[in-house]
C-alpha cells in the first residue's frame, strides 16, 4: 500500500514538471507566433467549370478503349481549334467585348462557411466576401455552402452580418445547407434571397440557451470562502463560484428573454414569409419540415445546385487561407480532438448562446 502511495506520489510529481515544460514551451512558441502575426493569408481561387471538365474527361478516358481515346483526343483538339477560329472572327467582327459582357454576367462565386462555437471562420468570411464584392455586379450569385450548429451571440451577430454586406449590394445570395444550419447557423442563413437544404438537413432552433455550472456548495463543504465585488448592480448575475441569488437568477433569464426577442425579430425581417411565433420556440426540423414552415425554399444538395449552376455560369470557388504555423497547426488539431471528448460539453459553460 506505501508502495502505491510514493508512486502515487512520484507520478504526480512527473506530472506536475510536465506541464510545467509544456507551458513554457506553449509561451514561448506563442510568443515567436506573434512576431509572425503581421503576416497575410492568401485567396484562393479555383475555376469549377475547368475542375469539372477535367475530371469528367479523366473518366471518359478510364473507360474508353486505347483507340477510342485517340479519337477522343483528336475530336477535342478539333473542338479546340474551331473556337480559337470562333474566337478570332469574333474580335475581327468587334464582337469579343459583347461576348466578354456577356460571360461576366453569369458568374456565381462559392464560399465555405464552417462554424464552430466561437464563429471563428468568419476572419476567413469578411476576407472572402470584400474579395467577391469587388468584382460582383448585379448579374452575379453568391453561393455559401453553411454548415453551423451555432454557437456565441456576438460571433454570428457578425458572420451574419458578413453576409447582409452581399445583400447589400444587390448581389443575389443563395444559402445551401447540406447537414445543419441551426440557431446562429441559421441566423446566417436567413439573410439569404434563396435557401436550399438537403432532405434531411437540420434547420432552425430560434432559441437561446445558457448554461453555468456553480461549485459554491463544494467550497463550502471544503470550507473556501469566494469573494466577489462589483460595481453597477447587474455587473454579474451568475456566477460559478459565488452564491447566487434569486434576483441574479431573474435578470439572467431577462437578458435571455432579451436575445431571443432580438434573434426572433432579425429572423422576421429578414425572412418575412416565416411565421415567426410558430417556428421562434427553439425547435429545429429537418428539411422536408422545414420547407413546410418556409424556414427553406427548396430541397436540393449543395452538389445538385453547383452542378446546374456550371451549365450556363462561370463558377468560381473563392477560399481564404490564413498562413499558420506549426505551432497554430498543433493546436487546432488538439482543439478538433477536444472537441470530441463528451465530457467537454458538461465542463465548459457556454455563455450567451444561441
Amino acid at each position: 500500500m506505501e508502495f502505491l502511495i510514493e508512486y502515487g506520489l512520484f507520478l504526480a510529481k512527473v506530472v506536475t514538471l510536465c506541464a510545467a515544460f509544456a507551458l513554457v514551451l506553449v509561451l514561448m512558441l506563442s510568443a515567436r507566433q506573434q512576431k509572425r502575426s503581421g503576416e497575410k493569408g492568401q485567396l484562393l481561387v479555383k475555376h469549377v467549370n475547368e475542375a469539372f471538365d477535367q475530371m469528367t474527361l479523366s473518366l471518359n478516358n478510364a473507360m474508353l478503349s486505347e483507340d477510342a481515346q485517340k479519337q477522343a483526343e483528336k475530336d477535342e483538339k478539333r473542338r479546340q481549334k474551331a473556337a480559337r477560329k470562333a474566337e478570332k472572327a469574333a474580335l475581327k467582327k468587334g464582337d469579343q467585348a459583347d461576348d466578354e459582357s456577356e460571360t461576366d454576367s453569369r458568374r456565381v462565386f462559392v464560399l465555405d462557411f464552417n462554424g464552430d462555437i466561437e464563429a471563428s471562420a468568419v476572419e476567413n468570411l469578411r476576407e472572402e466576401v470584400s474579395a467577391v464584392l469587388s468584382v460582383a455586379g448585379a448579374d452575379d450569385e453568391v453561393i455559401v455552402r453553411l454548415e453551423s450548429a451555432g454557437g456565441v451571440v456576438h460571433g454570428y451577430g457578425l458572420a451574419a452580418s458578413q453576409l447582409k454586406r452581399i445583400r447589400e449590394r444587390g448581389v443575389k445570395l443563395t444559402v445551401a445547407v447540406d447537414k445543419v444550419a441551426a440557431s446562429g447557423g441559421y441566423m446566417m442563413a436567413c439573410i439569404a434571397d434563396q435557401i436550399i437544404a438537403a432532405p434531411f438537413a437540420v434547420l432552425g432552433s430560434i432559441g437561446v440557451v445558457a448554461q453555468i455550472p456553480n461549485f459554491n456548495r463544494l467550497l463550502k463543504s471544503q470550507n473556501i470562502d469566494v469573494e466577489m465585488h462589483t460595481a453597477g448592480e447587474y455587473k454579474r448575475t451568475l456566477t460559478m463560484l459565488g452564491e447566487n441569488t434569486e434576483a441574479g437568477r431573474e435578470k439572467f433569464l431577462e437578458e435571455l428573454e432579451d436575445v431571443h426577442e432580438l434573434f426572433k425579430t432579425f429572423v422576421a425581417e429578414n425572412r418575412s414569409k416565416v411565421d415567426i411565433a410558430a417556428v421562434g420556440t427553439g425547435e429545429a426540423w429537418y428539411g422536408q419540415r422545414a420547407l413546410e414552415r418556409q424556414l427553406v425554399d427548396l430541397l436540393m444538395t449543395s452538389d445538385e445546385y453547383v452542378i446546374k449552376k456550371l451549365k450556363e455560369n462561370a463558377v468560381y470557388e473563392v477560399k481564404y487561407e490564413i498562413q499558420q504555423g506549426k505551432f497554430e497547426q498543433a493546436m487546432k488539431k488538439f482543439s478538433v480532438l477536444s472537441a470530441r471528448w463528451p465530457a467537454r460539453k458538461k465542463i465548459l459553460a457556454q455563455l450567451d448562446r444561441f
